[in-house]
């Protein structure tokens, strides 16, 4: 289950428009997952947005937490923490934070983005190690760039079959290409109903983790809320699949549909 964590958080799936739309989000929204692997509910993740300041100036401050739990630790303990402090007013990232240890392999990892130097900094704290990065336009970290989106897109601009990118920095590696391809809609049956989704597909690289490049696939409710309802892989071993379980704080309704 390596790095399927990583792609609960990069929920960032939804569309390129700039075009202004409604809040999707506020101070107080909390989502959890549960995920299941083969026959086991393997762990929980959760995204919780908070109002902070950084650098005297109002941002959102973003906490997703990720562990397995119960019969499922015994075999591979996840214990995941990230964290994103973003402007409020254009969801640019000022900082982001990641630690995590899966199995023993641990990372803790700090980026500060300057924006009058056009840098961010990273800080690898277990390697006692500094890399810095230039900054490109309309560059996030893996959490930011969930909200960015959320609250950027129009679902009238999505087109079926095309494929859209993104660049996200998130360690030490550089610049991560994002790319994805929109499917259309689809009804999911959930434990709150039935809800109506906007489907995506990523491309990932396939290898160690992933069976082939297409195959992770992600569901988005189709209302103002735009929240991740469900997200499903094949790995290279056995498949796994993340379900909203709960929630909290939306800015909107959360649209159900009656049968």
């Amino acid at each position: 289950m390596r790095r399927f964590f990583l792609f609960v958080f990069l929920i960032a799936f939804l569309g390129t428009s700039a075009q202004e739309t409604k809040p999707a989000f506020q101070a107080g929204e909390w989502l959890k997952f549960r995920m299941h692997y083969a026959f086991l509910n393997a762990s929980y993740a959760t995204l919780h947005v908070k109002n902070a300041k950084i650098n005297d100036k109002n941002v959102y401050h973003v906490v997703g937490h990720g562990e397995t739990t119960g019969f499922a630790s015994l075999f591979f303990k996840v214990d995941d923490n990230y964290e994103s402090y973003f402007d409020k007013e254009n969801g640019r990232p000022y900082r982001f934070i990641r630690k995590i240890d899966e199995g023993g392999y641990t990372k803790d990892v700090e980026i500060n983005f300057d924006y009058e130097e056009d840098k961010a900094v990273l800080n690898d704290k277990k390697n006692k190690k500094k890399f810095n990065f230039d900054i490109q336009d309309g560059i996030h970290d893996l959490i930011s760039a969930f909200y960015y989106l959320r609250n950027n897109y129009d679902a009238k601009d999505l087109v079926k079959g095309e494929s859209i990118g993104m660049k996200l920095l998130y360690d030490d590696d550089g610049v991560f290409n994002f790319k994805l391809k929109y499917l259309g809609k689809e009804v999911l049956r959930t434990k709150f109903g039935k809800v109506e989704c906007h489907k995506f597909r990523p491309l990932v690289q396939s290898g160690r983790v992933f069976k082939e490049e297409e195959s992770l696939s992600l569901w988005v409710s189709n209302d103002q809320n735009k929240i991740p309802i469900r997200i499903k892989a094949d790995l290279a071993v056995g498949a796994i699949k993340a379900d909203l379980d709960g929630y909290n704080g939306l800015k909107h309704q959360f649209k159900i549909i009656m049968d």
